[in-house]
């Protein structure tokens, strides 16, 4: 509690910053909140893989010591968050969410390790996440589902689904994620959360990380904008060696800042069509998506319908060819494939089956489309979309008939509108403007220019100055 009888978890994570700063509540009293939300809600919702209470209850002593020894502090110290169970933590089990893994402690920090524990903040553990990160649902053989906190009879969306569970559920203030092909914006969407998929080369991959399609990217989620705006400034920047990099902002600002300043009119493309085939959108998340559209038209915002569907049946091939030849550099030994889950096994098959020339012209097809779909949307500054084409799934709708294959086109009709915008590498946030008659979320997504992550957040946070959102919790909040 704090000096006001506020509990801890309803703070922002900025809140949480503010008041270790001034006293009312300590970096001990922070981790140890969170970690008693964790033991009483977790077995019930599969937020987490691994929880580090004795790492993080060291981690808030230190921060302590330093408060007390006075002069310039981090931002965000004290402040706890979690790091997706994809990023490596130097002696905290790592298991990137296989059987396989269960049991792999690396020794070495993800570079995004290192800056969110500079910027002051404690990780109380890793969060869950499907096999290898692959499905847009979380489930795995090691912890099991990541359940929706409004509905834990359904899936959390992935594969940052347990990243998006722990802040939902008030088990964290905000948390780690990485996008690969919608994997921040999916569960954000679920879980009633506001997610970034930053711009690719905005935050660093080293130092290991080196994935070759270029698709996935590190980010935050957070109940507000301010505070995903926050953990983004703590994460961004390049370390030399990275294959690409967005352009640092000027000098002086921040992506906080952008959060506080005033927005321009902007002209804004909306579609409901993704192109995808057999993708229709369930009447409530099309209800969503015009309500969306018409609040942005009351703000001032001129939006208008893009002249076609952005998926074509060539790039949506090519798409799905390079999504599995990330199957193929799985730390998988000889005598390990039948311990895979269906859908990684059929990924897999599927990617080491290509031959050279198939997987290269994949790749050349996605940057050509890229850059095609680039100049033909240049005169919107912002794009509008649905995320997912229904509301959240129930427990093994996506794999309970083991059939690997089955689930993948299940995912796709699901998820039918995120991925392209990993294949472009444009930023793209998810924001929780509606929920459904039965009280799940549904997420809308905001896309915008390459690199220009700063007219997302400044639209952003006018949306939800407009139709405020951080105080609706789950029932078990």
């Amino acid at each position: 509690m704090t000096a006001t009888g506020t509990q801890l978890h309803h703070l922002t994570a900025l809140e949480q910053a503010a008041a270790v700063r001034d006293g009312t509540a300590s970096p001990t009293e922070l981790v140890e909140h969170h970690l008693a939300r964790i033991d009483a809600l977790d077995s019930g919702l599969g937020a987490f893989m691994t929880v580090t209470p004795e790492r993080a209850l060291a981690a808030a002593r230190e921060a302590e010591r330093r408060v007390l020894a006075g002069g310039a502090l981090p931002p965000l110290l004290g402040v706890p968050t979690g790091i997706k169970d994809l990023n490596l933590t130097a002696g905290v089990r790592t298991t990137f969410g296989s059987a396989v893994m269960a049991d792999h402690v690396p020794d070495v920090d993800d570079h995004v390790v290192t800056a969110l524990a500079d910027a002051g903040t404690i990780s109380l553990g890793k969060t869950n996440t499907p096999e290898f990160g692959f499905p847009c649902y979380t489930d795995n053989d090691v912890a099991g589902p990541a359940r929706c906190p409004w509905d834990p009879s359904r899936l959390a969306g992935g594969s940052s689904g347990g990243a998006a569970v722990a802040v939902a559920a008030g088990m964290l203030p905000f948390a780690q994620g990485s996008d690969g092909g919608g994997s921040i914006r999916i569960p954000a969407g679920i879980n009633g959360l506001f997610g970034i998929k930053p711009s690719r080369g905005r935050v660093s991959s080293a130092p290991l990380g080196g994935e070759v399609t270029g698709l996935g990217v590190l980010g935050p989620i957070a109940r507000t904008v301010r505070d995903a705006a926050a953990m983004l400034d703590a994460m961004a920047g390049p370390v030399v060696g990275d294959p690409s990099w967005a352009p640092p902002l000027p000098a002086g600002e921040t992506f906080l800042g952008y959060a506080d300043a005033p927005v321009r009119r902007l002209r804004i493309g909306r579609y409901r069509d993704s192109g995808m085939p057999g993708a229709e959108l369930d009447p409530e998340v099309l209800a969503a998506f015009e309500d969306a559209s018409a609040l942005l038209a009351d703000l001032g915002h001129e939006v208008e319908d893009l002249p076609a569907a952005p998926l074509t049946p060539a790039v949506l091939g090519a798409f799905e060819t390079v999504w599995s030849l990330s199957g193929t550099t799985l730390p998988v030994r000889p005598g390990q494939e039948a311990r895979l889950r269906p859908l990684t096994r059929y990924l897999r098959e599927r990617g080491l089956a290509l031959s050279a020339q198939q997987a290269m012209e994949a790749m050349w097809s996605l940057r050509v489309f890229a850059r095609r779909f680039l100049q033909a949307t240049q005169g919107w500054d912002v794009l509008l979309a649905p995320i997912c084409t229904m509301t959240p799934r129930p427990l093994g709708w996506f794999d309970g008939d083991g059939d690997g294959a089955a689930d993948f086109e299940r995912q796709k009709r699901y998820a039918a509108f995120p991925a392209i915008y990993n294949v472009t590498g444009q930023p793209a946030v998810s924001v929780p403007l509606s929920w459904a008659g039965d009280g799940l979320p549904i997420g809308t997504m905001l896309v915008g220019r390459p690199a220009d992550e700063a007219t997302l957040i400044g639209l952003a946070a006018e949306l939800e100055a407009s139709r405020p959102w951080a105080h609706r919790h789950p029932a078990m909040w």
